[in-house]
């Protein structure tokens, strides 16, 4: 029961507390670069959801059974962007192949998931926090979903700003950015929410 606790906290708190763009400002690129439509910013948030799981699934027993066994842990971070660069492009290949029109809308952002560093992050958090394997890829999960629901609220602000008339010294970039601090000040409601729901 005390995991199942612990599990929910990691999950909560990543999602909504210490979100991995509004909070920690994670994959900033992909936020700004993918969230004009709704439909590529649901692909990215899945992409890097899959991702993220995967990379933490894969860089945890590289950690804990060969690069500590080894003396070698100083490597992880090189390590790590060679798993997510290897998880990257299957990614791609996936999309390319079975939703060539997904593939297509993501661009060039497809590939920068590779230098994301909401995913690389994710991965060094896990064995900071010291995470077992579950609240590993809890946590990775909690990253991935919280990217997407961010993704997805920022992009329906985006479609909503392009039908609104914006002074002309605002258009494009100044607008985009303060919607985006607008829309990451309406995070800060849910502090303290982890603690109020599990009394943690």
């Amino acid at each position: 029961m005390e995991l199942v606790k612990d599990l929910m906290i990691i999950l909560f708190t990543g999602i909504l507390t210490e979100n991995f763009i509004l909070c920690k400002f994670y994959g900033i690129c992909p936020f700004l670069g993918v969230s004009k439509t709704t439909d590529g910013a649901v692909g990215m948030g899945l992409a890097v959801t899959a991702v993220m799981i995967g990379a933490s699934a894969v860089t945890y027993p590289i950690y804990h059974f060969v690069l500590v066994p080894l003396g070698i842990e100083y490597l992880n971070t090189i390590c790590f962007i060679l798993v997510i660069a290897a998880l990257v492009q299957t990614v791609e290949m996936i999309l390319k192949k079975h939703i060539p029109k997904l593939y297509k809308s993501l661009g060039v952002y497809l590939p920068l998931i590779t230098t994301n560093c909401a995913v690389l992050g994710v991965t060094i958090l896990n064995i900071d926090r010291g995470y077992s394997f579950i609240e590993a890829l809890v946590n990775a999960l909690a990253g991935g979903v919280g990217f997407l629901l961010v993704m997805v609220i920022f992009s329906a602000v985006r479609e909503r700003i392009s039908r609104c008339s914006v002074p002309k010294a605002l258009e494009g970039t100044p607008i985009t950015l303060i919607a985006a601090s607008i829309t990451s000040l309406s995070f800060v409601g849910f502090s303290g929410i982890v603690d109020g729901i599990f009394g943690g």
